[in-house]
């Protein structure tokens, strides 16, 4: 696994996640590891688009979106 080190946060943006740690009661690099995570697994807009691109062969069907929507959501 690999590790990063943040340099120069914020003090204020440190107290809040320190405190939403806390809240979820997990330490801070537990925390911080899990919401990265799910960060790197969301598709970003430009990725979204892409795939949409990438798929499009024709018309799209309502349930071909609505399908599309919910595998993203699950992720």
């Amino acid at each position: 696994m690999a590790t990063v080190q943040i340099r120069n946060l914020d003090d204020a943006a440190y107290e809040i996640l320190r405190r939403r740690a806390g809240e979820s009661g997990r330490s801070l690099q537990e925390y911080l590891r899990i919401e990265l995570e799910k960060q790197a697994f969301r598709a970003t807009v430009d990725e979204a688009l892409a795939r949409v691109r990438d798929g499009l062969t024709g018309e799209v069907s309502m349930d071909d979106i609505v399908a599309a929507q919910r595998e993203d959501r699950e992720r």
